[in-house]
């Protein structure tokens, strides 16, 4: 286990590895929180073509038109701010989604707030790669395959945004004084692309951090 590097003004946050290596449901002797049930939609709410979204056999795929399942569940109020967030996802070829946080809901279009962690290895007509904190911190290499499970990490701490695939670090952010689009709080979001991006979900799962 490599600890994270330090910067400074960071605090605790500095040296702490937040579940590169935990298992499903405890990390460092502390509860992952599930947000998934494995079998229904309980806790989450789909915008435009609902029908983008089913459950089967313990996974949550999403298969249609474009369409983003937010979190509305009762952990933390479905409101994070600093928080550690990961998910297995598995992408079809040339299947583009999306994690995102610090977002609330909207009815239609592209979430207009909070920031998108990228799930792209074979779509060819964004340059952005799995991994990516979209638009602020790029990876222009995939980082895995398609048709292969991985595990996606989000940790946000302070002005700090960590993104891991698979347990290696690949966006290690912080915000300057300067960002126009600041981090703040929300909830979570998958996203459906459209209706060539059939992407896979489970395990997924929060702890929030103080």
């Amino acid at each position: 286990m490599i600890p994270e590097p330090a910067l400074s003004g960071q605090g605790f946050f500095m040296n702490i590895d937040y579940g590169s290596q935990c298992g499903a449901k405890t990390c460092g002797g502390e509860d992952w929180i599930s947000l998934f049930d494995g079998k229904t939609l309980n806790g989450w709410k789909p915008s435009e073509n609902v029908k983008s979204w089913s459950v089967k056999d313990g996974m949550l795929t999403a298969d249609g038109g474009r369409s983003h399942l937010f979190y509305a569940g009762s952990v933390n109020n479905a409101d994070f701010a600093n928080f550690a967030f990961k998910a297995d996802v598995m992408t079809m070829p040339g299947a583009n989604s999306g994690l995102y946080f610090h977002t609330k809901y909207q009815e239609s279009n592209w979430p207009g707030q909070g920031f998108e962690a990228q799930i792209n290895n074979t779509y060819k007509s964004d340059p952005r790669k799995t991994a990516s904190l979209y638009s602020i911190q790029d990876v222009h290499v995939a980082p895995v395959e398609d048709n292969k499970w991985f595990t996606e990490h989000i940790i946000v701490n302070g002005k700090r945004v960590i993104i891991k695939v698979n347990g290696v670090t690949l966006v290690d952010y912080t915000e300057p004084a300067d960002a126009r689009r600041k981090l703040s709080h929300g909830t979570f979001a998958l996203q459906c692309h459209d209706p060539k991006s059939k992407v896979y979900f489970k395990n997924i799962m929060v702890k929030p951090l103080p």
